[in-house]
């Protein structure tokens, strides 16, 4: 039987929603709202609090919880190119199209990066416009600015 749920997580941030099957993370944001009944916590969303927590007061660049990301071939290639991204550091769409083999897909990437289900975990936050400028989150732009401030700060760390 399949266990589906939401957990939500008060952070320094804002409300992060937490959405699981099973023991995977499918969702991944900023108080979106949606018709799902809440679970009870579990090992799963207490050790993604646990990590979410380490990432906001800077001691933790990656995340190890289990995730189930579902999309297009091209959706995932572009994922992976994001979580291959430093922590601390930016890439632009231009150059995440031509990490995925895809180089005059910077339009694709943007869509694909718009539609990553795990903000943060898989970091759409640290890709930017060509010429240096914060282009499209959907957690807002000031809360882009906010994360990619808060890894500058702890990047060398």
């Amino acid at each position: 039987m399949m266990s589906k749920g939401f957990a939500e997580y008060p952070s320094s941030f804002g409300v992060v929603r937490v959405e699981y099957e099973d023991d995977q993370v499918t969702r991944l944001d900023f108080g979106i709202e949606r018709d799902l009944v809440p679970g009870t916590p579990t090992l799963l969303t207490d050790q993604v609090c646990l990590e979410l927590d380490e990432y906001f007061a800077g001691r933790r660049r990656t995340f190890d919880f289990p995730l189930l990301l579902r999309g297009t071939e091209f959706q995932r290639k572009v994922w992976a190119a994001l979580l291959a991204i430093p922590y601390g550091e930016t890439r632009s769409y231009r150059e995440i199209a031509e990490a995925v083999g895809s180089p005059r897909a910077f339009r694709a990437v943007g869509m694909a990066n718009h539609n990553n289900p795990v903000s943060i975990a898989v970091p759409c936050h640290r890709v930017i416009g060509s010429d240096g400028r914060l282009v499209g989150y959907g957690g807002g732009l000031p809360l882009k600015e906010r994360l990619l401030e808060l890894e500058r700060k702890h990047k060398d760390g």
